[in-house]
């Protein structure tokens, strides 16, 4: 019997421009050792999810390729710099193009992958190439996430339908944030199981924040 398993692609599109330095850039750090160790505890997210990290300030790069939670490190982030939002995009249409298996005759490919950007401020390249890059390879949901007064729902719209807003961009809204997402993670891991084909549906979002219309 194989060992092959359909991964479930999860992609984090995180800004670390300088309005992210101190107290938001720790608390980002905090969020991913706890999203880590939360699906840890879950056995069907252990199972299924594969987690990779992009961040972006002057310029995106991923730092963590796709790869299963009990051999996750997370990565070193630092921030400074400008907000590359569009390149950031343009690098997750890249991995998902080298990293997320098809379908062949043989076998079936990966789910569609679960992409999560989180920014604090308008990007400072150009969004649309990148809006272009993705569309040319096939993801599930994008859930973008504005934190803080400087977030621009409107252009995070052009990317996704599902735009969420965070007042803040406190600890405790960071945490809130990655509880989310960690949440949203377990129940696509529940849903693709049980119901393979049908779009995910993800828990409702924290308490505080705002889905934009």
């Amino acid at each position: 019997m194989s060992d092959y398993i359909r991964r479930l692609p999860v992609y984090l599109l995180l800004d670390c421009s300088g309005s992210m330095a101190g107290e938001p850039i720790e608390a980002v750090k905090q969020g991913i050792k706890t999203l880590v160790s939360e699906l840890k505890g879950d056995p069907q997210a252990l199972e299924t999810a594969f987690l990779s990290i992009i961040t972006f300030d002057s310029s995106a790069r991923q730092l963590t390729p796709l790869t299963e939670l009990m051999v996750f490190k997370e990565p070193a982030l630092q921030a400074g710099g400008a907000t590359a939002l569009g390149g950031a995009l343009t690098v997750l249409a890249d991995c998902v193009k080298n990293e997320v298996r098809t379908s062949t005759a043989e076998q079936k490919g990966d789910w569609k992958p679960l992409v999560f950007i989180m920014t604090d401020g308008a990007p400072t390249d150009n969004l649309d190439d990148g809006i272009e890059a993705i569309k040319k390879v096939s993801v599930g949901n994008i859930i973008a996430c504005g934190a803080g007064a400087n977030a621009n729902a409107n252009v995070l719209k052009k990317i996704t339908n599902n735009v969420l807003m965070m007042n803040n961009l406190t600890a405790g809204d960071m945490a809130q944030f990655f509880a989310w997402v960690s949440s949203s993670v377990k129940a696509s891991s529940k849903s693709i199981d049980a119901k393979p084909g049908e779009a995910v549906q993800l828990p409702p979002p924290p308490q505080g924040f705002v889905i934009v219309p």
